[in-house]
């Protein structure tokens, strides 16, 4: 799967964890010089606590729009290490 944005691949990985029709892509799949901090926070009853990271490409700003759980809830364990992406961010195989 391929996570892409504004021209630009920001994630891309075989190894995806489908959760509520999200894909989320190992941490390690980012690629860094398209992400920059984000210090929104939502919390999901069944997840736990979700923080976020905006995206930077071509200097155009897209606020918000990768989450990640650091501390999953026990129920969501396997999305522990892993992001996800929305806001216009395509994500396909």
């Amino acid at each position: 799967m391929k996570a892409t944005w504004n021209g630009v691949t920001i994630a891309e990985s075989d190894d995806t964890v489908v959760v509520e029709g999200n894909h989320y892509f190992p941490l390690s799949s980012l690629k860094r010089e398209h992400v920059t901090f984000s210090n929104h926070k939502t919390t999901c009853p069944w997840k736990g606590s979700a923080s976020y990271y905006s995206l930077l490409v071509n200097g155009e700003l897209n606020a918000d729009a990768a989450w990640y759980y650091a501390e999953p809830k026990p129920e969501a364990e396997e999305i522990k290490d892993r992001v996800a992406f929305w806001k216009g961010v395509k994500v396909e195989a």
